[in-house]
């Protein structure tokens, strides 16, 4: 008998053990819980000025594709039917990997083409950020944020900018900030990363800071035995004995040079997005001018001519001021919300439209029968430019929001690719006229690399150019991209404007370039 009253004291030790786990779990939903009621709470008073922020825009993707499933691990271990009935009904709508994996690569797109620099982004300090009804969205990275981030770059071959973050992780660590990630994780990628960056110094005295941590650890002691046998190596070969200390500086941008890509103008267009390298002398600059324009004397211009101002001289860019309303705006983008869906390009090769990592934004169309707005738009549209929209593309809507951009490229079809526009029958892509109906906060300028042109959005103005001479050549001079947005949402809409039609509105001139 007297070890059945052991038994119940290891029974009662038990229950103890059960009630202690389950309110530690109580504690933890609790944490959870409190955290988010105070997150929900300043997101929802004013959802549109929280995801300007794009560090907000990210975690909110990482909340729910990778932190409510956490959550839901935790209460599984004793299933609540009302949370894990609810979360099934809501999991349909939640953004997946691929999407968390997008915020991420959008981040690291501003940090390129604005120059931020990890530790200013992680803290959540953007240029150009303005608050929102009084209070200011700042929304911070943690270490187990940078070093997700790292692991992405590094998982994408992108050592470049595994360094950056993984560098940011560890700079976080060191100053006391707790973390779910180990530091001898932080220092494995970066180490490694660092070595492919072909920094063989540094790379070597990380890894010595792994070893000190986990000796055990297998793969640094071969990568350090690895790393000092190369560099013992490249010493001989310069004729030294002696290792040159590890560079002590943290690592920004510009320590290690951004790998080359793709985009031969990349350097351009990004500076022409911070507003640097415009090529606008001040006698150029004396040659732009206003004017009122009536459309070649329009009827439904001539008692209120458009206000006209010359953007840019060669080629002619302009832009009209009040070419849309606020209520024709908030009605266009409430026709394209329901269709938004992510922007397309015609691959060059196949004449295929297809989604690309170059072109990131949401995009719909909507034609004159959807609505009297669309009707009246389309008409003014032809008023002020004098040519005839018939044959023109139905009003494309996109939305451009965190690290939203579309990288260089031409809207006409040019001759060494499938004729993008023949099955419409239309000719080619004349003119653009781009509407912008919002403000952007910070970036999401429309530039011009091989001219040195950048146009800012103003909500409620429009910007229109020819991308054929009246020859029907393309006027390479064209290219253009729409630049990243950094903080703020930005909200176009254009009407690309065909060949056919214009005969006579746009004859022929005397030379291939008129």
């Amino acid at each position: 008998m007297t070890d059945l009253i052991f038994t119940e004291r290891e029974l009662v030790q038990s229950l103890k053990e059960y009630i202690e786990a389950e309110e530690m779990k109580l504690e933890a939903v609790k944490s959870w819980a409190n955290k988010l009621d105070m997150l929900t709470h300043a997101s929802t008073s004013d959802p549109e000025g929280f995801l300007a922020h794009p560090v907000n825009a990210y975690k909110l993707m990482k909340r729910l594709n990778t932190e409510w499933s956490e959550l839901e691990s935790l209460v599984l271990q004793d299933p609540s039917d009302g949370f894990i009935s609810n979360m099934s009904v809501h999991r349909q709508y939640f953004p997946d990997e691929e999407d968390e994996k997008g915020a991420a690569k959008a981040l690291m797109r501003l940090q390129d083409t604005y120059k931020l620099d990890s530790e200013s982004f992680s803290k959540g300090k953007l240029p150009g950020q303005r608050q929102h009804s009084g209070v200011r969205y700042n929304a911070e990275l943690t270490v187990d944020d940078c070093f997700d981030m790292g692991k992405l770059a590094y998982n994408e071959i992108d050592y470049y900018h595994s360094v950056l973050w993984m560098q940011q992780a560890l700079r976080q660590m060191d100053l006391g900030e707790d973390a779910k990630t180990a530091k001898a994780d932080i220092l494995d990628y970066l180490s490694y990363s660092v070595y492919q960056m072909g920094d063989l110094p540094r790379a070597i005295e990380l890894t010595r800071r792994l070893v000190a941590i986990d000796p055990s650890h297998q793969r640094a002691g071969a990568n350090l035995h690895y790393f000092e046998q190369l560099l013992s190596k490249e010493l001989r070969a310069r004729g030294r004995s002696q290792q040159e200390p590890a560079d002590e500086r943290p690592i920004q941008l510009d320590t290690y040079e951004r790998p080359k890509d793709y985009l031969p103008e990349r350097e351009v267009y990004e500076a022409l997005c911070r507003g640097e390298g415009v090529k606008m002398t001040q006698k150029r600059r004396s040659r732009l001018f206003c004017r009122y324009q009536d459309g070649n004397r329009s009827p439904r211009l001539l008692l209120k001519p458009m206000k006209e101002e010359d953007e840019w001289d060669s080629p002619h860019i302009v832009r009209f001021l009040e070419a849309l309303s606020d209520e024709e705006i908030e009605k266009i983008k409430e026709l394209a919300k329901p269709n938004l869906a992510r922007a397309t390009v015609r691959d060059p090769k196949t004449g295929v439209l297809t989604v690309a990592h170059y072109r990131v934004s949401k995009s719909a169309w909507l034609e004159g029968e959807d609505d009297p707005v669309i009707a009246r738009v389309n008409q003014r549209i032809e008023d002020i430019t004098g040519l005839s929209v018939d044959t023109a593309e139905l009003l494309q809507v996109a939305n451009y929001g965190v690290g939203g951009q579309y990288e260089p490229h031409y809207d006409f079809s040019r001759k060494d690719e499938p004729d993008a526009f023949k099955s419409l029958g239309t000719g080619n892509r004349v003119a653009t006229f781009l509407n912008y109906m919002s403000d952007v906060e910070a970036g999401g300028a429309t530039v011009f690399p091989d001219i040195g042109a950048a146009i800012w959005p103003r909500k409620g103005t429009a910007v229109f150019w020819y991308n054929l001479f009246k020859s029907g050549e393309g006027d390479y001079r064209t290219r253009h991209a729409a630049c990243p947005v950094l903080v703020g949402s930005k909200w176009v809409s254009n009407k690309w404007i065909h060949e056919r039609g214009q005969e006579f509105r746009r004859p022929c001139g005397l030379t291939e370039v008129d």
